[in-house]
């Protein structure tokens, strides 16, 4: 099985994939949540049957404008409101108290703009710095590999790969949020700097082997020895990620309401991480050295 002789085809469903992630960032874009938005979110385990116009009645009575409400759970829900003040927060447990009843506080945030302000710059930045430190990495790891290869070429399609991942994840998460009313928050760059450190490790592990295969097969073509090497690695490949998935989806069934979203975006992004090791990184740089040694 050459995976590679089929790579327009790889490269084509990527290409179909990443322009409509990007169609749909541009149409939507992100659902920014309270940690860049700046706000109060609140939860509420209530005792007795709970309606969300009952508490945006209360909301509207208290002069609150904006506000979000989500139902987690059959008396649970979700309250997101922009800053409020101490007062305004006593007074809204008293009326939901006095009018809906009793309840349990779960969860509590507030985040003002400035705050949210420097998480947003943080974000950019983190992700900025990852990607460069991938491409450093692998042009140091893999700066022995055989001529004509070059290390350089090997950290820029890990990192092209690692775009794909990051565009297909965001993509998603506009389409949940333009739909789904998802909204992202600082969990999700969590999930996205996680995403890009497993994607690397499953490229890193191919590209390892391609550097192996033109040592000892070094009178053989370099896409020879790239598709030798995916065949070689293709079981790792998947067995890993699927051991993750496995683990994942049992938390996206079982885990918490807050959790969710934050494990959607690791989930997909193992998925996306796993094809694009295999079907991008791969290929592009197949695609490169062809095209180097034709010239050659």
């Amino acid at each position: 099985m050459n995976l590679i002789k089929r790579r327009f085809l790889w490269l084509s469903i990527s290409g179909l994939l990443v322009a409509l992630a990007i169609v749909f960032i541009i149409l939507w874009r992100l659902k920014p949540g309270i940690d860049f938005t700046g706000g109060t979110l609140m939860e509420f385990q209530f005792t007795n049957q709970v309606k969300t116009e009952d508490i945006g009645n209360i909301l509207n009575d208290n002069q609150i404008k904006g506000f979000q409400i989500q139902k987690t759970s059959s008396n649970s829900v979700f309250i997101k409101t922009p800053i409020l003040e101490k007062h305004q927060i006593d007074k809204l447990k008293n009326q939901l108290t006095n009018k809906i009843g009793d309840f349990q506080e779960l969860k509590f945030e507030s985040v003002g703009p400035a705050v949210s302000k420097d998480l947003t710059t943080r974000a950019y930045w983190s992700v900025g710095i990852a990607s460069l430190f991938i491409i450093l990495y692998i042009a140091i790891a893999f700066r022995k590999v055989p001529k004509p290869a070059n290390s350089f070429r090997f950290g820029i399609c890990a990192v092209i790969a690692l775009i794909h991942d990051s565009l297909l994840v965001i993509g998603l998460f506009a389409f949940l949020g333009r739909f789904y009313g998802v909204e992202i928050d600082s969990l999700f760059i969590t999930a996205l700097l996680t995403v890009l450190g497993f994607s690397v490790h499953d490229t890193i592990v191919v590209f390892d082997r391609i550097r192996e295969n033109l040592i000892n097969h070094s009178d053989e073509s370099f896409e020879i020895n790239a598709g030798r090497s995916l065949t070689q690695t293709i079981d790792r490949s998947l067995g890993t990620s699927l051991t993750v998935v496995f683990v994942l989806v049992a938390l996206l069934v079982f885990g918490g309401e807050s959790i969710k979203w934050f494990i959607t975006a690791l989930l997909a992004g193992i998925i996306f991480g796993t094809y694009s090791s295999i079907f991008v990184a791969t290929q592009v740089l197949a695609l490169w050295q062809g095209r180097i040694d034709k010239k050659r």
